[in-house]
């Protein structure tokens, strides 16, 4: 497996690259913009500090915003953030060894999920909302099972249950990506080849950029290693998960692209059939990242998923 991850760790950091050019136009965000000045701040937890951002509201629920592979606190569409911070509290934050938080990462998904839990009752919370992208839904799913009281409600999107159909092809996946541009990158793996997939790619891309005063830190050799061998590891078959899945009580909500590549939609179509309490929402002509191409949308939809 070590010879495998090498091969496409290049691919894995350019997904993660940053521009250097400073912010650009094009989002549809509210006038307070959370996503560009809330401060980064630490918290400890055993040797590791933890850092995150709060956005939005101080009260109520908190709702815990867990990172797909490769990715710090400032990978994430503003247009979400912002949005979803307009009426709840949104907490960011970076994995263990991840970004600024300090440590080694985990190379499962377990021992993240048991650093998650820990990071989020360090800041003294009973129950939160959590919402997963891609690993960040593996991530939660694993706390849900494990820690099901910890969790009210649970947000999925571009994720998939363990042993995911397709997730096991993710190293030639980013190994395609080798020769292209960050922002070809990210749409590759993120969009549709359609123009208007596209475009709203590159419209996400830009928004992505829009923070450059205390800019989080790029992911570690070490960090995007543990995080790909930790998805790959998940990836691999294994027949009770939809059993598993079923026993989760909370409301959830998943949200998928019908052309996502990385986990196809067939795995957010079973998760809906055996979780009890599911909805399930496909986006048409969206991939892995259909979230971020429908941010207004989901914002909405999240909004009332949370709040109602």
């Amino acid at each position: 497996m070590k010879k495998i991850i090498l091969s496409v760790l290049v691919a894995l950091q350019l997904l993660s690259c940053k521009k250097e050019d400073g912010p650009q136009e094009g989002s549809n965000m509210d006038e307070i913009d959370y996503h560009q000045t809330a401060s980064t701040q630490f918290i400890k937890v055993g040797e590791v500090k933890f850092a995150y951002r709060v956005l939005g509201k101080t009260d109520d629920i908190p709702l815990v915003m867990v990172s797909p592979l490769g990715s710090s606190m400032d990978d994430w569409d503003p247009a979400i953030t912002n949005g979803l911070a307009e009426k709840n509290k949104v907490i960011l934050f970076d994995l263990e060894g991840a970004g600024s938080s300090s440590g080694h990462t985990p190379e499962n998904i377990p021992d993240m999920a048991k650093g998650v839990v820990a990071f989020i009752k360090a800041l003294g919370y009973k129950k939160v909302n959590l919402l997963g992208f891609s690993m960040g839904g593996f991530i939660s799913q694993q706390i849900i099972l494990t820690e099901p009281t910890l969790v009210n409600k649970l947000i999925l999107t571009g994720t998939g249950p363990k042993g995911s159909e397709g997730l096991s092809k993710l190293p030639e996946l980013l190994e395609s990506t080798a020769n292209l541009s960050p922002e070809e990158s990210f749409l590759h793996v993120g969009f549709t080849k359609s123009n208007a997939s596209r475009q709203a790619g590159k419209r996400v891309y830009e928004r992505i950029q829009k923070r450059v005063i205390d800019r989080d830190l790029p992911l570690s050799a070490q960090s995007a290693t543990a995080e790909l061998t930790a998805v790959l590891k998940w990836a691999t078959p294994y027949p009770d998960a939809l059993k598993e899945l079923a026993t989760v009580k909370q409301l959830v909500l998943i949200a998928q692209g019908q052309e996502d590549v990385p986990t196809p939609v067939i795995n957010a179509i079973k998760m809906s059939e055996h979780i009890p309490n599911a909805r399930l929402i496909v986006y048409k002509d969206a991939g892995h990242a259909a979230a971020f191409q429908y941010a207004l949308d989901f914002v909405q939809q999240a909004i009332e998923f949370l709040n109602n």
